[in-house]
């Protein structure tokens, strides 16, 4: 008799333990998918958007270099020698600030490899933090002294309408830039949000996921 209510026992602690682990599991498996997702997409973007806007630059500042010397109207030639210094400039940063996201990618696969689940956590933080600092006012200064700059040197040659023509154009480039970043660590960062359920002296280690939606809000946990 004892034999059998041990039996029992074990059966009914493997029925029940068995789907926790299968669950537990599935969440880690869904857990690294959606990492890999934030990551290798921020990558991905990050290197479309890094040579795009380097051809574009780069595009600019041939034409302008063109015009500089070749047009036939003297403020056109003169306004291609303020494009030619803006657009290195421009081209120039491109080379110096690049986008995070490739090597938080390689970074991510080497804690991914060895299975640090709060080591990528942390770098999703750090990641989405930069992508904020990328897209602050910060990020305008510079774009802010050069085209002030350069929209003064035409206003100075007596073409106000025009200073202040390049001006806008060059500060509406620059949020473009600023704009069309990658931004995926940012997105996806309230899913990455760790957090502990006690439950009297059992504290569980998971994480928290904010739902914000047109008519609800709530939050989800997972372990």
């Amino acid at each position: 008799m004892h034999a059998f209510r041990l039996f029992a026992a074990l059966v009914i602690t493997v029925v029940i333990v068995l789907p926790a682990s299968f669950q537990a599991q599935a969440q880690t498996g869904g857990q690294w998918k959606e990492y890999d997702e934030v990551f290798e997409n921020g990558a991905r973007h990050a290197n479309v958007w890094q040579w795009g806007w380097t051809g574009i630059y780069g595009t600019s500042l041939a034409v302008n270099a063109y015009q500089s010397s070749e047009a036939s109207d003297d403020d056109d030639r003169f306004d291609g020698r303020v494009g030619v210094v803006k657009s290195a400039l421009a081209l120039g940063g491109m080379f110096m600030d690049r986008q995070p996201h490739p090597a938080a990618l390689a970074e991510y696969e080497r804690l991914k490899a060895s299975g640090d689940l709060s080591g990528v956590q942390a770098l999703g933080l750090q990641l989405a933090q930069a992508e904020r600092e990328r897209r602050g006012w910060g990020a305008r200064v510079g774009s802010l002294v050069v085209n002030g700059v350069a929209g003064a040197v035409i206003a100075a040659d007596g073409r106000e309408s025009d200073g202040a023509i390049n001006f806008a154009t060059g500060m509406l480039v620059n949020e473009l830039q600023i704009w069309t970043q990658p931004n995926q660590a940012s997105s996806a960062i309230n899913r990455f949000q760790p957090a502990n359920l006690s439950l009297g002296p059992i504290t569980i280690p998971g994480e928290y996921a904010l739902n914000v939606g047109p008519q609800q809000l709530g939050a989800t946990w997972r372990y």
